[in-house]
């Protein structure tokens, strides 16, 4: 990883500014069309829910600002983001999963895979380091509806700064599918303009 040398960043004043705040967090909740994903997806025998967190997690690498953490005091960029993620097991409650990124579908999925049968064999939240690590997005799935709002679980404390995206069923409109998606991040560290860089990828690598 590499430390940003906040005295010289352009962002100084307003990392400075936003991580006085208590809540220094703010997000975006809207939706992505994920028809063609998920036709390709089906068509070839995936999990959509694999498919389109890979696809996610191409479009989270691709913007520089989502790779920005709060680490002993310092500003850092990691290199690469990997994926954590909630998965649901038949009992009602769900565990932690961890899968280093790639952009090779088959080999993120053969992790991820790997890492969905761990939960369902285990019991807990399987935390795995999950709430110490940095070099991640927490993704969440809600698949049994869609929504227009969410609040996610905080906790305050001035190194907090993994952004969490948040995924839900999609809902049909005019013959195509929607996905509602969530992304919140620290404001110190991103503004609605890199999210929105985000959301603008992660729509292009749907499409492709």
């Amino acid at each position: 990883m590499k430390i940003i040398d906040v005295e010289n960043w352009n962002r100084k004043e307003h990392f400075n500014f936003f991580s006085k705040m208590a809540s220094p967090y703010f997000g975006i909740v809207t939706e992505v069309n994920c028809t063609k994903a998920y036709d390709i997806a089906k068509e070839n025998g995936y999990s959509f829910f694999a498919y389109y967190l890979h696809k996610s997690m191409i479009a989270v690498n691709v913007v520089e600002e989502l790779k920005y953490r709060i680490v002993n005091d310092n500003v850092v960029s990691f290199p690469v983001i990997n994926a954590g993620a909630t998965i649901g097991r038949e009992d009602g409650t769900f565990g932690f999963i961890f899968v280093h990124f790639s952009s090779d579908f088959q080999a993120f999925n053969a992790e991820l895979q790997k890492e969905i049968l761990s939960v369902q064999n285990s019991k807990g939240l399987r935390l795995n380091d999950d709430d110490i690590k940095k070099d991640l997005i927490r993704h969440s799935t809600i698949p049994w509806t869609s929504f227009s709002g969410l609040l996610h679980p905080t906790n305050f404390t001035q190194d907090e700064s993994v952004p969490k995206i948040t995924f839900g069923k999609f809902s049909m409109r005019d013959g195509q599918k929607y996905l509602p998606v969530s992304i919140e991040a620290h404001h110190g560290l991103v503004d609605g303009f890199h999210l929105a860089k985000y959301l603008t990828e992660f729509q292009n690598q749907l499409d492709k």
